[in-house]
């Protein structure tokens, strides 16, 4: 299973890296009508694997920065999905320091692994899965106050089993809308193609908008977007990345929120909670390639 797991992504990856990207979904007059009944969409960051344990140029310490002051929205809040005792995220004392520093700016910590490393939920048997959604709980709650209400799964990899066990904790899972494709995989750490990727991407959420599959709150649309606070080359291009996803609703015709990101604490949970998957076999859409090695559902 994880040899065939480390296969499926080594193959998408080249996929991804030497195949083209699709042009953006060309808009129809009919998804034009539709669209202009929706509300505008304001973007839900969310940030994978951190937050990162080195003491030198420390990638999740440049996000937050980011995050706080840049040219388009200061404060912007966001949810870290958290590794609370990988040794080179929050296992380690730098990690635990910046999972505090994002609770006191108002970010929502979620729970990502509590093993040593980023482990599949799935390949974890009920003793060890059960073991580590009650350290990972545990942990963030010692930092927050709370235990976590928010899971993001490795690899957007569920079934049944492990979903159940999310809610016995608790926790609602949280998929994502747009990636960036921006996790570091195997030594590869750059993203040559992220303006192109994120309008192909953003033209294809923009469908669904249209078919009215996202849901309003508070006046919005929550479009969830997914980056991964370890890799360093996110850190340096993250205020780019903010503008490149304001530049591609722009180009596809997507209405975007006066206030493009959640800069409340509170509205961030209430839209996150909002997006989470209700039920194990409920379908869901996941970007890119991940939706081909899932077949875009929970696997039985």
């Amino acid at each position: 299973m994880k040899q065939m797991f480390k296969s499926l992504l080594v193959f998408a990856l080249a996929v991804s890296l030497l195949g083209c990207i699709a042009a953006p979904i060309e808009m129809t007059p009919q998804t034009e009508q539709r669209l202009s009944t929706q509300p505008p969409i304001r973007f839900l960051l969310t940030f994978d694997d951190g937050p990162a344990g080195v003491s030198y140029w420390n990638p999740t310490e440049i996000v937050l920065d980011s995050l706080a002051r840049n040219p388009l929205q200061t404060d912007i809040k966001a949810v870290f999905f958290v590794q609370t005792r990988a040794t080179r995220a929050g296992g380690s004392d730098v990690g635990r320091a910046l999972m505090r520093r994002e609770r006191d700016a108002g970010h929502i910590l979620g729970f990502h692994t509590a093993t040593p490393s980023h482990t599949n939920h799935r390949s974890l048997d009920p003793q060890a899965l059960e073991q580590s959604l009650t350290d990972g709980s545990a942990d963030i709650a010692a930092i927050t106050g709370l235990p976590p209400t928010l899971v993001r799964p490795p690899f957007w990899s569920y079934d049944k089993r492990t979903f159940a066990a999310y809610q016995q904790h608790g926790l609602h899972m949280l998929l994502t809308d747009l990636s960036a494709n921006d996790g570091k995989i195997w030594g590869f750490n750059a993203s040559p193609r992220r303006r192109a990727h994120m309008l192909r991407s953003m033209s294809e959420v923009r469908e669904r908008i249209a078919r009215g599959e996202l849901p309003v709150v508070d006046g919005v649309i929550p479009v969830v977007v997914t980056f991964h606070d370890l890799n360093r080359y996110t850190a340096r291009h993250t205020r780019e990345y903010l503008q490149i996803l304001l530049d591609s609703a722009r180009a596809t015709g997507v209405k975007v929120a006066q206030q493009p990101f959640y800069d409340d604490t509170a509205a961030l949970q209430r839209a996150a909670m909002a997006r989470t998957v209700r039920d194990s076999s409920q379908p869901v859409t996941l970007p890119g390639f991940w939706n081909w090695i899932w077949n875009g559902k929970a696997q039985e």
